[in-house]
């Protein structure tokens, strides 16, 4: 009874994984039927005759695009490069521009206007997202091919036994799938093809459908068997021997991608581009110059309707180069024994700066230079995107039971995005360089000002630190025990010093000493920005601070209208407290000559407000938050004695309000109890040595 129980048990078990299958879907991607029948889909979604250019773009464009304004130049985001398809475990950050030329280059080549016919080169350095894309491009089409909209259609040969066109065995004998598999479009002879198109009405007013090259080899063998067989009646041959099914793209199936990378040259051939003759077939079809017995399964074949990726592109052999130059210019292969075969693919390499360098010194290799589109892919040199990378790879501020504290991956992509940066002239330094880039606005600096610095610096992004080097260091210290559990922005900083001395790509001790001098600027500008926060946790009491900021508003108001305040207390009407407004305007360094700006700015944002219906709040508007901020902080100091923190005795009352700002910069910030405590103690060591800013 126990067995029979444990029996039904499993039984449940089974039904309950299989209710997770979607068998309408599967009907779906296992379509199969005759040619009239596809020949009806085809005239109500002429989309699914696309070639590769066509599928691959329509395929970005389907996941919608974004607009937005950045100094000056309207640029698109494609979403499709967020990663939408895999939770962004492959999302790509701040590289809008180099995608947006990417897709410039796949939009044209969708539209015949010439880039079909080049291999499109992805250059840039070590680390910056190259096999990225091409990764995205390859399981974007994989999911695409299993969509309605990305639906393509291929065919293979049936009832052949009798006709003994493929085979003698017999599981193989009676079906010879279509090797590449061909759009079934190309059974129509091509000096009636387009004819037949029009006069059947497959195109419409979206879609002209339009099918170049011819079958390969071994499709064009069978065929024309089956022509001789029925006196040349092209009909009955299709009537009787094609069926055709959906085509599901899939790497792993080695179905419409391919990768190539290169290895030993010893032991490099070409037949990986392009096939080679399967010797166990020779004797049973009599000839190696049988299309039947060739293995059309080289990297070029399987990826027929796709994409081909090739890893390190230009340390390929000039033997597989000859392949690759024909493939994109021409778009056909030669296998071994056979004619030129029609392809259609899209052909993406990608290199690294070295090897590009050899290329443009190497003259016997111009051709190749000349069939290719090169699309710089650098170093992200906008901080909040470089921080993204980060956050996406160590997600959250727990992973793996380890705390990490604000800030500290800010600093580690403020050292990355400095690396890369060129310095600037004049007094600009290269932490206000990034901040402008990071669209910050700085006093005498416009828009205009970061086009400028932009266009003059014509390598910027294509040296300095890369992600992975980061990513490594922050590793480090993550498996480092000594933090109880948590890890500073100092922790990675030391990390990051401490990895210069034996870093590979560090060529010089000029160099070196660079990289160490921008850690120090990055430690200069987090000591400020704790400060800051401790500041600002010190005077987050927000009753006090609405308090003091409606006795500014209601001061600059009297002030600029030329009238008296009110007294709350007194209940008398007193002239506007120039004291007061100037403590506070000091805290933001506004000279006593731009104080009058300054109220009337603050007095039109508030009316601009009430315009929309809004209701002004000290914290809508960052200037006067962060001076109101450093008022309350400069009035409550005292009263906390911040520096008797580092001294070996706190007394009780001391110790109460030192928990509070505790409490706020774990509320607030998002600290923990350790990290909030080492930075409240360092902030304290500050202005214990009288370092802090008054």
């Amino acid at each position: 009874m126990s067995e029979q129980r444990a029996v039904n048990e499993s039984k449940r078990n089974i039904d309950r994984i299989a209710s997770m299958q979607d068998y309408d879907l599967y009907r779906d991607l296992s379509w199969e039927g005759s040619f009239e029948e596809y020949l009806d889909i085809v005239r109500k979604r002429p989309q699914v005759t696309r070639n590769a250019f066509q599928r691959v773009f329509d395929m970005i464009v389907s996941y919608g695009t974004e607009e937005y304004i950045d100094s000056k130049k309207k640029l698109v985001r494609y979403n499709f490069f967020r990663d939408e398809i895999d939770g962004g475990k492959d999302g790509i950050f701040g590289l809008d521009i180099p995608l947006m030329r990417l897709v410039h280059v796949l939009r044209a080549a969708a539209e015949g206007f010439g880039p079909e016919k080049r291999v499109i080169l992805l250059h840039g350095p070590v680390g910056s997202s190259k096999s990225t894309i091409a990764r995205l491009l390859k399981k974007g089409l994989e999911q695409y091919s299993r969509t309605p909209d990305g639906a393509l259609y291929t065919f293979k040969w049936v009832n052949l036994e009798a006709t003994g066109l493929a085979g003698r065995e017999a599981k193989e004998g009676d079906v010879f799938p279509c090797p590449m598999h061909e759009e079934p479009l190309r059974l129509i002879p091509g000096d009636w093809r387009d004819k037949a198109i029009a006069e059947l009405g497959l195109s419409n007013e979206h879609f002209k459908v339009h099918v170049d090259g011819d079958l390969d080899p071994a499709c064009r063998f069978i065929f024309k068997g089956l022509l001789e067989k029925y006196r040349g009646d092209w009909a009955k041959a299709i009537d009787n021997h094609i069926r055709v099914k959906r085509l599901i793209v899939s790497e792993k199936d080695r179905v419409g991608i391919g990768t190539f990378q290169p290895k030993d040259e010893k032991n490099q051939d070409s037949t990986e581009l392009s096939g080679d003759i399967n010797y166990r077939k020779i004797a049973e079809y009599g000839s190696d110059s049988d299309p039947r017995a060739f293995n059309f399964d080289g990297e070029f074949n399987i990826s027929n309707r796709g994409v081909v990726e090739f890893v390190e592109v230009l340390k390929l052999d000039v033997a597989f180069l000859y392949d690759l130059l024909g493939a994109s210019q021409e778009h056909k292969i030669k296998p071994k024994k056979f004619a030129q075969t029609d392809i259609d693919e899209v052909i993406l390499g990608h290199t690294n700066e070295a090897e590009y360098k050899k290329l443009l010194n190497n003259e016997f290799m111009e051709a190749l230079r000349d069939r290719t589109i090169k699309i710089d892919i650098p170093y992200i040199t906008k901080l909040g995107e470089e921080i993204k990378i980060y956050e996406k790879d160590f997600n959250g501020q727990k992973i793996k039971g380890k705390h990490i504290a604000p800030h500290t991956l800010e600093v580690a992509a403020m050292f990355a995005v400095m690396s890369r940066l060129e310095q600037p002239k004049g007094q600009l330094t290269t932490m206000q360089k990034m901040k402008l880039y990071d669209g910050k606005v700085l006093p005498g600096y416009t828009q205009d000002t970061v086009k400028e610095l932009r266009k003059t610096a014509k390598r910027e992004g294509l040296d300095g630190i890369s992600p992975r080097y980061v990513q490594d260091k922050i590793s480090n210290a993550l498996v480092d025990d000594s933090g109880e559990g948590t890890i500073n922005p100092f922790m990675v900083l030391n990390e990051l010093e401490k990895g210069l001395s034996h870093h590979s790509l560090i060529t010089n001790d000029e160099q070196r000493d660079r990289y160490r001098k921008l850690i120090g600027e990055v430690k200069a500008e987090y000591t400020e920005i704790v400060k800051n926060e401790v500041q600002r946790a010190i005077s987050a009491d927000e009753e006090a601070i609405a308090k003091l900021a409606g006795n500014y508003i209601d001061n600059i108001k009297a002030f600029i209208l030329k009238e008296k305040v009110r007294n709350r207390y007194t209940g008398h009407d007193e002239e506007p407290d120039e004291r007061l407004m100037r403590s506070i305007e000091e805290k933001i360094e506004i000279p006593e000559n731009r104080k009058d700006d300054f109220r009337r700015e603050i007095m039109n944002f508030i009316g601009a407000l009430a315009i929309e219906g809004k209701r002004f709040d000290w914290h809508t508007n960052d200037r006067l938050r962060r001076a109101l901020e450093l008022k309350l902080f400069e009035d409550q100091k005292d009263s906390i004695k911040l520096k008797t923190i580092v001294s070996a005795v706190v007394d009780r009352e001391t110790q109460e309000k030192i928990d509070v700002i505790k409490a706020r910069l774990i509320k607030y910030f998002g600290y923990n109890e350790v990290s909030a405590t080492d930075v409240l103690n360092y902030v304290a060591s500050i202005f214990a040595r009288g370092d802090a800013k008054e």
